[in-house]
């Protein structure tokens, strides 16, 4: 591949990947309106398109404070890790044949790796804020992620052994035949609940628990700051959605009828979907129960899928 066509597909990546996550505005609270049997947005242009280049422009003219009492470095720095270390999770992700940034043969690493800085942002967000409901919410999201960054990383190991890989190709091609899904359900079901759990999204949104914490860890973001927090989140969603596509879901592969890339897609907005439907009908857990939930019903289910699914690998080696 020349370095013009890499050029292409980064800004071809990025493009869309912006796009989306800005369009989710929208789409979320459509879906969320149709859920509970109302309008939603029906206001700013055809059945209020127009909200997002709304919200855009808000953003853009609103103020952007930074709290005298706030570490003034840390504060800025905080959501821009959280888009950079979503948007280089993308660089390894597959979407077609000959469509990948980076094709990594350790490409699975790199995105657990490029996850967990996520935490960062957060941490040094409510750290820097200097506002006790902040520094709250940036404790519990960081006790919450690293928690379901082990659960999601033993959960992904099973792929990893019937692929014989930790290249994303790679483990799409080995699905050609059967997705994952079929033979490691129960390492999926835990990948997608650590998924939102990584993004605290509903019901895992505890770290901005706004009933307790006024916002969370990013209660004293305001402007652009605070859109990098909230397109940081889209992102995420967007990337989980993709990795569980690429991961138990056969990535590209599907029916000759449409091209790759569509199917990828496809899969990927159905995930989407869930992701924002699960926000309409599940109640939040308390902190305690999310912690308790991931150490002692996830992790021993996941070792024992691990256990069952090298043992079966051997035996069919055999």
């Amino acid at each position: 591949m020349t370095v013009m066509q890499h050029i292409w597909i980064v800004l071809g990546v990025l493009f869309v990947l912006l796009n989306i996550a800005a369009g989710l505005i929208w789409v979320e609270r459509r879906l969320l309106a149709m859920w509970q049997d109302r309008l939603g947005p029906n206001r700013a242009g055809p059945l209020g398109i127009f909200i997002v280049l709304a919200d855009t422009l808000k953003l853009f003219f609103k103020e952007d404070w930074i709290p005298p009492f706030a570490d003034k470095w840390v504060f800025i720095l905080a959501p821009a890790i959280v888009v950079g270390s979503v948007l280089m999770s993308f660089v390894i992700i597959p979407f077609a044949p000959g469509i990948v940034v980076a094709d990594l043969n350790i490409g699975l690493l790199f995105f657990l790796a490029m996850s967990s800085l996520g935490v960062y942002s957060i941490v040094l967000g409510g750290w820097a804020s200097n506002n006790k409901y902040a520094l709250l919410g940036a404790l519990r999201g960081a006790s919450q992620m690293i928690a379901y960054e082990v659960f999601m990383g033993l959960s992904v190991m099973g792929v990893v052994m019937l692929s014989r890989s930790f290249n994303l190709i790679d483990i799409v091609a080995a699905q050609e035949n059967v997705w994952f899904v079929v033979t490691q359900p129960v390492g999926f079901v835990i990948f997608f609940i650590a998924g939102i759990a990584e993004t605290h999204r509903l019901p895992f949104d505890i770290p901005e628990a706004e009933s307790e914490l006024i916002a969370g860890f990013h209660a004293e973001y305001s402007g652009m700051k605070f859109g990098m927090f909230f397109i940081g989140e889209y992102m995420g969603i967007t990337l989980i959605s993709a990795m569980t596509v690429t991961m138990f879901f056969g990535g590209w592969l599907g029916p000759a009828f449409l091209p790759p890339v569509l199917w990828f897609f496809l899969k990927t907005f159905f995930f989407i979907g869930l992701f924002i439907l699960l926000r309409a009908s599940l109640p939040r857990p308390r902190y305690d129960q999310l912690i308790e939930y991931g150490w002692k019903i996830l992790l021993p289910l996941v070792l024992v899928n691990l256990l069952v699914t090298g043992a079966i690998a051997l035996w069919l080696k055999s």
